[in-house]
């Protein structure tokens, strides 16, 4: 196990039924993130989300480990990047917000392999300034990115050519699993990677860094596991600072 990249993975609060136990407080996440790092020869550790992180602690725990997944989850709240709600918007989730933008920026700062996921996306493109579409169905005219509560769909991206992305899942357009309402609209320090038919930015990615790569479907909860591989690869071969 030793040689064996150290992944931590963002997480949800949410009460959770067990039994006998009703409405815990819990820390969660779905286990396929979990499987797939371990497939791709990772240990994968859960981070919970914590109101009070600031830059020094993230900094110190990051410290311990190989790599990060911003996982999916809730909408980032809108004043994160100075903007008014939107009526779909969800309710805000101010620990995930606070723990996970700080861990967009100090990987930013110790090249640490990073990989968004979904809401994970979103939390990068805010931390590195960027901006949000609140409600996609409002643009495209349609609900393909999210068509039914609690049910993932699926949807054609296209991998830009050139970039980091479409060397490990090629320029072929491919389906994947989606469930998402908003996406991004600005991304500073970011290049578009992916997108879909409807203009909708599906991936961005950082080149000047070893693994920076976001994506806005859930590679999770599918079987084409190469996304996966690459960061976790990337994980392994990272050389720390000092």
């Amino acid at each position: 196990m030793t040689d064996r990249p150290v992944i931590g993975v963002t997480s949800y609060v949410e009460p959770v039924t067990r039994g006998d136990w009703a409405g815990q407080h819990s820390t969660v996440l779905p286990h396929a993130y979990a499987e797939h790092l371990q497939r791709a020869g990772a240990v994968a550790v859960i981070l919970p989300p914590r109101e009070d992180a600031d830059d020094a602690l993230v900094a110190g725990l990051l410290a311990r480990l190989d790599g990060v997944i911003i996982a999916g989850g809730a909408d980032v709240e809108p004043s994160r990047y100075a903007a008014v709600p939107h009526s779909r918007v969800q309710s805000p989730r101010p620990d995930r917000d606070t723990f996970e933008l700080a861990v967009a920026r100090v990987t930013a700062r110790t090249r640490q392999p990073l990989l968004g996921i979904c809401r994970g996306m979103q939390v990068m493109a805010v931390a590195a300034g960027g901006e949000l579409e609140q409600h996609v169905p409002d643009r495209v005219g349609h609900e393909a990115h999210n068509p039914a509560p609690g049910v993932y769909a699926s949807h054609h991206v296209t991998a830009v050519e050139g970039t980091r992305l479409a060397s490990i899942l090629g320029t072929d357009t491919i389906d994947v699993p989606t469930y998402h309402h908003q996406s991004v609209r600005t991304h500073p320090g970011y290049a578009a990677a992916a997108w879909h038919e409807d203009g909708t930015l599906e991936a961005m990615e950082d080149t000047a860094y070893p693994f920076r790569v976001a994506v806005q479907w859930h590679p999770e909860a599918g079987s084409d596991g190469r996304l996966f591989d690459a960061f976790v690869n990337s994980c392994g071969n990272r050389v720390p600072p000092g």
